[in-house]
Formats: structure tokens, C-alpha cells, sequence
């Protein structure tokens, strides 16, 4: 299936931030069909919004919260503090604000560009994106298997496709190990600078991480008895990336326990070149239903 151009304009867009005031920036939300704001929108967001604050310097790590849902009908404005900056290093605190109450925080830190030693894990061995399916093609008869609060959300054209190694069936579930690999891209090349491209990396980071915690359980956020939420997001950037190339998000979960799922992704390039690295913590709350779907 085709993604039209206009969603990867829309996303564009997002990242154009409005400067209100020294430090302080307001950006719109893009509705993707769930009653809150997708989080990788709001962690993309702060990223241009401390980058704003800066004179020269790469994104090379992150570590956020996510405080509170956003409200993806009203603003958010991004008030970043500038912690330091150093000869090699510069560090920013941003908090997101909506309706007068913080909804996520993240510290980000920015190095000036130096040599130095150079490591990495081997990409696992996968076929290629051109052998796999993609999330898109999606059966009619899939979908009406979905809940209806969720089908909006399932039906989304949005502007990266997924394609899933494993092409595991969301609505034929079973117990499996907490592992996972999916290519993806932006569909349509862009002309954008490097902060860009690591800001749409962190957009799209947040999609199918922590559902690796899950996979041990035979669950699925689909079913109307599961609820997940991202409650940390931490990345570091390892190596320069784009994302209108293909990337391979290779994901684990070690542990899931306390109502909470850890999950951690390595990401590579269709070169086998490590550019980053993830992990995420989220709530995965399953409730009791009766046979009838009314929850006891």
C-alpha cells in the first residue's frame, strides 16, 4: 500500500516548532486515531526545541518520562532549560506543558563532533525488507476483529512503513520469546539535516518497543482487556542515520513484572552500521473479561 505524501508533510510540520519566547516553543499534535498523544510526536518535538538552543552540537543521548497523557486537540508548549555548555559537551532539560500541567520531561545531551574509538554488536541475520510484508496490508476481515476504539488507531496511514521479520499475527496469538525484528522507513526521501533525521528516528522509536514485553504472554494491545502506556524512553545515537533508508529495529524484553514491561532496541542501518540504541519501561495492565466482554 501506498503512503501518500501529505502524511510525511503533516510530520514535517509537527517539527516546525513556534518560538515564543527565548527558551520557550509551542508545537501542534498530530492525530493518529488514539485518545492521546502519541509519545514519539512529544519526544521528537523536544528534541527540535532544544536543539533551537543551540549553536553547534550532535544529539547523542536522551533520557525522558512521560508524566501525564497529552491532549492531542491542544497545543504543547516546550520550555527548555540549558543546563550547560561545555567545550565538548552541551546538556538541556525540556518540559512539556499542557494545560498548565507537565506532561513529559527530558534531558538531552549534545556532543561536538570528535574522533574516537569505534565498536559495535554484529546486525543480526534477517531477510530483507523486500521479502516481507508490510503492517498495511491488512485483511478486512483483521479488522473487524479489532475493537472499534482501536480500529481508527489500526487503520492510520501514517508516514513509515513497518515491515515485521517474525510477521507475527496480532490476532492469533501465541506464547513466544520476548524478541522481535522489524525494518522501517520513512516513505518518501527527505532533504532535512541530521537533527532531523535523529528527531524522526526518536518518532519512530516509540512504535513496537515495549509490545516486545509482551510477546512472552501471548497478549496483545489489541485485545479490549489490555492497557499499555510508555512510562520512560531512553536512546543514544550512536553513528549519523536516515530514515527515509531502511532500519532494522532488533528488539528484547529481559523482564516484565510490577504491572511494567522493560524492553531495549538496537537499531541498524541496511548496512549493518549500529546508529542507536533504546530502551523503554511501559505499564501493560491486563484486566479480567467475561465471555459476554464486559470487564469484572
Amino acid at each position: 500500500m501506498a503512503i501518500p505524501n501529505n502524511s510525511i508533510r503533516e510530520l514535517l510540520q509537527l517539527m516546525d516548532l513556534e518560538v515564543l519566547e527565548d527558551n520557550l516553543f509551542r508545537g501542534e499534535s498530530r492525530d493518529i486515531g488514539t485518545p492521546r498523544v502519541f509519545g514519539g510526536q512529544v519526544l521528537a518535538q523536544s528534541i527540535i526545541a532544544a536543539s533551537h538552543t543551540l549553536d553547534e552540537g550532535t544529539l547523542h543521548s536522551l533520557h525522558a518520562y512521560f508524566l501525564r497523557a497529552g491532549d492531542p486537540e491542544s497545543p504543547i508548549v516546550y520550555d527548555v532549560d540549558r543546563n550547560r555548555d561545555g567545550r565538548s559537551f552541551k546538556a538541556r532539560r525540556v518540559v512539556a506543558i499542557q494545560h498548565g500541567r507537565p506532561i513529559f520531561t527530558m534531558a538531552a545531551s549534545f556532543q561536538i563532533d570528535q574522533e574516537g574509538l569505534d565498536h559495535q554488536f554484529d546486525m543480526p541475520d534477517v531477510p530483507l525488507p523486500d521479502e516481507l510484508q508490510s503492517e498495511l496490508d491488512l485483511s478486512q476481515d483483521h479488522l473487524e476483529q479489532i475493537p472499534t476504539f482501536l480500529r481508527r488507531w489500526y487503520m492510520r496511514t501514517g508516514p513509515f512503513d513497518f515491515r515485521p521479520v517474525q510477521g507475527v499475527d496480532v490476532f492469533n496469538l501465541n506464547k513466544r520469546p520476548p524478541f522481535s525484528d522489524i525494518w522501517f522507513r520513512l516513505s518518501t526521501p527527505i532533504e532535512a539535516p541530521d537533527l532531523m533525521h535523529r528527531a524522526l528516528l526518536a518518532y519512530a522509536s516509540d512504535f513496537h518497543l515495549v509490545g516486545t514485553a509482551t510477546l512472552p504472554h501471548g497478549i496483545s494491545f489489541l485485545q479490549g482487556n489490555v492497557t499499555m502506556a510508555s512510562l520512560d524512553h531512553a536512546m543514544w545515537f550512536h553513528r549519523t542515520v536516515r530514515v527515509d533508508d531502511w532500519l532494522l529495529y532488533s528488539c528484547d524484553s529481559p523482564s516484565t513484572s510490577g504491572g511494567r514491561g522493560l524492553a531495549r532496541g538496537l537499531i541498524y542501518d541496511a548496512a549493518g552500521r549500529l546508529v542507536a540504541s533504546v530502551a523503554q519501561e511501559g505499564m501493560i495492565r491486563v484486566t479480567d473479561q467475561s465471555a459476554d466482554g464486559s470487564k469484572s
